[in-house]
């Protein structure tokens, strides 16, 4: 079986994957974190009641995740044939992701994929890199750096549309994959290929088999 390597892709301003900027690791993480705060807040403005062992709490609003990523670039041997004398040629790639781009006139969303995951997983992970460290460990001669260990940490990104269809109980979402069909996805989350036309009329598609990679679909609730 091939191995499969962690992508990092990013988006244009519609949000659609762009695929000529596609970023390949040269080495997948041993390690990656996930972490999310949710707010509650103590009812009754924190005063304690002798009645209950504590106060009562409210849902005060969640945070995003957050995706915690630990790379390693070695460029001391060839890499798919290429040399590469600078392991900064390398990670200067990752670190124009946290760059303004002058048409965004901010930095860009990204999509972290890494094969294939349960629906609701961590991946594809959409957010925007919000802090990023370089740590270089071996040099040559003339002070290149040739091997490098980067912590990248991504907050999750949503826009507020999409928040809510994911948190409609009556409107499931999914978001496409490489190697994904209608027929797969309502295979899945209805448990009968035959319903992709449900799926197809509910986020106006033309042609099935024109899916975009990173695009969410709207999953219509049964009736």
């Amino acid at each position: 079986m091939a191995l499969v390597k962690l992508e990092i892709t990013p988006l244009d301003k519609k949000g659609f994957r762009i695929e000529g900027r596609r970023l390949t690791v040269l080495f997948n993480p041993t390690e990656y974190a996930i972490s999310k705060t949710v707010s509650w807040e103590t009812a009754g403005g924190g005063e304690n009641d002798r009645r209950f062992n504590a106060p009562g709490s409210t849902f005060g609003g969640g945070g995003p995740r957050q995706l915690s990523l630990k790379l390693f670039y070695d460029v001391t041997e060839p890499i798919e044939g290429r040399v590469i004398d600078d392991v900064r040629l390398e990670t200067n790639k990752l670190a124009e992701l946290a760059r303004i781009e002058r048409d965004l006139q901010r930095p860009p969303v990204v999509q972290v994929a890494w094969g294939q995951a349960p629906i609701g997983s961590d991946f594809p992970f959409t957010g925007v890199v919000s802090s990023l460290t370089q740590t270089f460990v071996l040099f040559t001669s003339e002070g290149k750096p040739l091997r490098a260990n980067v912590d990248v940490t991504l907050k999750e990104f949503l826009k507020p549309e999409l928040d809510q269809r994911e948190t409609d109980p009556e409107m499931t979402a999914y978001r496409i994959k490489r190697g994904d069909s209608l027929a797969g996805i309502a295979a899945a989350l209805y448990g009968d290929p035959s319903r992709w036309r449900i799926i197809a009329k509910a986020n106006g598609l033309d042609d099935p088999r024109a899916l975009e990679i990173g695009r969410t679909l709207s999953i219509p609730e049964l009736t």
